[in-house]
């Protein structure tokens, strides 16, 4: 039985992210699966039932994925300690991840392109939408960075932390539409990882390049020298407020 709600689960979310979730019916899900809508319904009691279980599904996976990169699972205003020791390779790691996984998990990527052709005709799609795909990750991102900033962090120069989570975001935002079209995948990949690598550099505050400069043997110092994401990194890590390195790749 879990199969087959499995099943109905993951074919109703493709025809949604095809057609639409308003011209998707019942009886279309349980023919293309070959089965009689009696039979559907002993598993879901409605189309409504099929939706509410695919959101309950990307919410699971939202946490479980937060956990894995021992990144913040909630809001600011709960969870502050977690956000304020969140070091920048984990937020570079989670960021690569997390675009990955929206693009090439084929539940999550029929997820999001659900919600971009719905976010226009229904209030609660537009709601999912910018809770997932762009307020949310925005303001997400805007509490680290502020406190990558403050309480003796000094990690990113000072400023505003709300421009500089759009000016780190939008480009990803992008880059997902670049990366659905089949010929720009590989080279969409790559820009996600040249932005996340050359932000860091733009915004890491000058004392952290200056020591990752000393700590590599180059006197030269200044992110105008060639301040990387591993000199941030490096001092980072020897001011012990990061965790275990996380991997770039799932």
């Amino acid at each position: 039985m879990a199969d087959t709600k499995e099943r109905i689960l993951q074919t109703a979310l493709h025809l949604f992210a095809r057609d639409g979730y308003e011209a998707v019916s019942v009886s279309m899900i349980a023919g293309k699966l070959g089965m009689t809508k009696g039979s559907l319904y002993r598993h879901y009691r409605s189309k409504r039932d099929i939706f509410g279980s695919i959101v309950k599904r990307m919410e699971q996976n939202d946490s479980e994925r937060a956990r894995a990169y021992q990144m913040p699972e909630g809001a600011f205003e709960h969870m502050a300690e977690t956000y304020r020791s969140t070091p920048i390779e984990r937020i570079a790691a989670y960021t690569e991840a997390q675009f990955r996984y929206w693009t090439e998990d084929e539940f999550a990527s029929d997820f999001r392109r659900l919600l971009i052709l719905e976010q226009y005709r229904d209030p609660e799609m537009a709601a999912l939408y910018q809770n997932l795909l762009a307020a949310g990750p925005v303001g997400y991102m805007k509490d680290l960075f502020r406190e990558l900033m403050g309480r003796g962090r000094g990690l990113l120069k000072p400023g505003d932390p709300g421009q500089m989570a759009l000016e780190f975001y939008a480009p990803l935002h992008l880059l997902m539409s670049i990366f659905d079209a089949a010929e720009g995948r590989t080279e969409a990949i790559r820009q996600v990882r040249t932005h996340i690598q050359r932000f860091f550099r733009f915004y890491a505050a000058e004392e952290a390049c200056a020591q990752g400069s000393r700590d590599n043997g180059n006197q030269k110092s200044g992110i105008e020298e060639g301040c990387t994401l591993g000199m941030v990194l490096q001092r980072h890590s020897k001011a012990g407020t990061h965790g275990d390195a996380m991997q770039a790749n799932e």
